[in-house]
């Protein structure tokens, strides 16, 4: 996975080197003044959080909770990234985003080389304050997708500024993918899980031991995850 989407911008001599902690990212990307900056930038990826717009016209668009609204819609940001050698990341907020913006996604899944992950959170983690994204219905809506597209399955957190958040990622979590894609390739974040796309089939196994190991998992106070 980190080898492909390395891989990716070497051939572009974009990068130099193997490590994956050379790839540059522009997080939170969710408007139209973020996207000239974070396209005229030196990332690599680009990151961004995806909602329906809560009134007419109902669409996806680049928000993260509690917004509602953004002044630039994903299909419009699509149009933008394409235009560049950028890799993207889509943060799901919701499940209802999903199918109409897997919709958009068609032309990008055209070009097999372009790195895209696709993530949302599943479950509900220590201090997690928002509802996670029903796991069966978001594994069964991108189950379809091509095998080179990443899935960043993760879990809500929460962050309290000035207390101490205590805590300790619970091994056993972010170990769950090993062997459920029968040695497919799983990298893990401090608050997410990433697996191919091609591993979706395996989702059967993968998350019941997911929702298994949530009732012993503790987090670490570096990985709870500011809000964004």
């Amino acid at each position: 996975m980190w080898d492909t989407t390395l891989q990716y911008f070497r051939s572009r001599s974009l990068l130099t080197g193997s490590d994956a902690v050379q790839l540059k990212w522009s997080h939170a990307v969710n408007s139209r003044n973020a996207l000239v900056q974070a396209l005229s930038g030196p990332s690599h990826m680009i990151e961004a959080d995806v909602i329906i717009r809560d009134h007419d016209p109902m669409e996806p668009i680049m928000a993260h909770p509690p917004d509602t609204d953004s002044d630039i819609t994903l299909k419009e940001w699509l149009e933008k990234v394409k235009m560049t050698s950028k890799g993207i990341k889509l943060d799901f907020k919701s499940l209802e985003a999903v199918s109409p913006s897997l919709a958009l996604l068609e032309d990008l899944l055209a070009e097999p080389e372009r790195p895209l992950w696709i993530n949302a959170d599943i479950l509900s983690g220590p201090s997690g304050r928002t509802a996670p994204v029903d796991f069966q219905a978001f594994l069964s809506l991108v189950s379809s997708l091509p095998a080179q597209t990443v899935l960043s399955l993760g879990w809500t957190t929460g962050w309290t500024v000035g207390t101490n958040n205590p805590g300790e990622i619970s091994r056993t979590l972010l170990q769950l993918g090993h062997g459920a894609c029968h040695g497919g390739e799983e990298q893990r974040s401090e608050t997410s899980c990433y697996l191919p796309g091609s591993c979706c089939a395996a989702g059967s196994v993968l998350l019941p031991a997911i929702m298994a190991a949530a009732t012993v998992r503790q987090v670490h106070a570096h990985s709870v995850d500011r809000p964004a």
